[in-house]
């Protein structure tokens, strides 16, 4: 993947978007939460600023998850005709957006640098040697930017 845009959108077509850059970092994500709202062992997120994504079709529909346990609000944007999540919004990272990245027409490039929440994943998920890897959340989120930077930086050579 260059720096030029690249878009995708939902499988009736009527939600498109574009991304303006590479992303911040691209992990797997095996939390439950990602597993019941793809429906699949393990869900992708491309970390992006929410300033290089633009919709270019449609408007997105919006569900807002709670989590109890400290108040934080989790937006899912999605398509209102066929159902398909295009990204999600944070509240406490309101500068971020974490895309779906099978949403884009051009998924030959993606390869996640680190799976988080790995005490959720499915027992028959076999995670790469030398990947990185967290229980939950990462607590430095820094480790797997720079590892996405590098491996960017290396695929571009």
């Amino acid at each position: 993947m260059t720096t030029s845009a690249h878009e995708g959108g939902c499988l009736c077509g009527g939600l498109r978007y574009r991304i303006k850059d590479e992303g911040l970092a691209l992990t797997a994500c095996h939390c439950t939460d990602c597993q019941r709202s793809g429906g699949a062992a393990f869900g992708m997120s491309l970390l992006l600023l929410k300033s290089s994504a633009e919709v270019v079709k449609g408007t997105p529909r919006t569900f807002t998850k709670i989590f109890e346990e400290d108040g934080r609000l989790k937006h899912n944007k999605f398509c209102g005709e066929c159902g398909v999540r295009i990204w999600t919004e944070f509240s406490k990272f309101p500068q971020i957006v974490n895309v779906k990245p099978g949403t884009l027409d051009d998924t030959s490039w993606l390869e996640p640098v680190a799976h988080i929440w790995v005490r959720s994943k499915q027992p028959w998920v076999s995670i790469p040697e030398g990947a990185l890897q967290f229980e939950t959340q990462p607590a430095d989120f820094g480790v797997v930017l720079k590892a996405f930077a590098e491996q960017r930086a290396a695929q571009q050579r």
